[in-house]
């Protein structure tokens, strides 16, 4: 796959500043581009470090936070993984891409499953998702994934892309009770938020500060009320 020159400097910059750390995460940050996510009148400013609007409220968040979130992931090929808020698609499929490495045989692929509560912009990740060609890795289900998503738990992998007031059980609930993490902006709407790396080892839980950061407020029955 051709990388553009613009996402290519992108990527040895997060590399350069020391966020980009793994080689499993950079392989899938280069591959994939944040360009065919985005809305037509925002896809040139794709490689831009910051959030970009895609409608409905949202954002794409910048790639740097997708990079750190994915980091501490700590993402392995095999993982099972629920994403909270998909969004337009592109962090889910930069996570597949890491726990399904397309140059790696299907039967060790892990996968994705990616909860969006309103239904036009689930529509809308579904179509960037099957066009990126990520379908057989990633399903994106219109649901309030505040709730988790009990269908398919439980979870190696808990990422949520909007700030909760606070960590919701039923995601905790659902993670594997054998080193499963969560990782989680918490705090209010828009400011004074914190990311944080839950890890669970049989039922107790561990919580780690990854510091700052701003997200969009997570919304449903565990979410800001509105």
């Amino acid at each position: 796959m051709t990388v553009k020159a613009e996402w290519e400097q992108l990527i040895r910059n997060l590399i350069a500043e020391g966020i980009l750390k793994t080689s499993n995460v950079t392989r899938a940050m280069r591959l994939v581009s944040r360009e065919p996510f985005l809305p037509d009148h925002m896809k040139q400013s794709y490689a831009i470090d910051a959030p970009l609007p895609i409608g409905w409220g949202q954002t794409a968040s910048a790639p740097h936070m997708v990079s750190i979130m994915n980091e501490a992931l700590q993402l392995e090929v095999g993982c099972k993984v629920l994403e909270v808020g998909a969004g337009s698609g592109w962090h889910a499929c930069t996570i597949a891409e890491t726990i399904a490495p397309s140059d790696q045989p299907k039967p060790s692929w892990g996968y994705v499953y990616t909860t969006e509560i309103i239904r036009d912009l689930a529509d809308y990740a579904r179509t960037n998702i099957e066009k990126a060609g990520y379908s057989e890795r990633v399903t994106i289900i219109h649901h309030d994934g505040s709730q988790g998503y009990p269908a398919e738990a439980p979870y190696d992998r808990i990422l949520v892309t909007a700030a909760a007031p606070d960590i919701p059980k039923p995601l905790t609930d659902q993670l594997e009770t054998d080193g499963g993490i969560l990782v989680i902006p918490v705090g209010g709407t828009y400011y004074y938020q914190t990311l944080y790396r839950i890890t669970k080892k049989d039922t107790r839980l561990t919580r780690e500060n990854l510091g700052g950061v701003a997200f969009v407020p997570l919304t449903g029955r565990y979410g800001h009320s509105t």
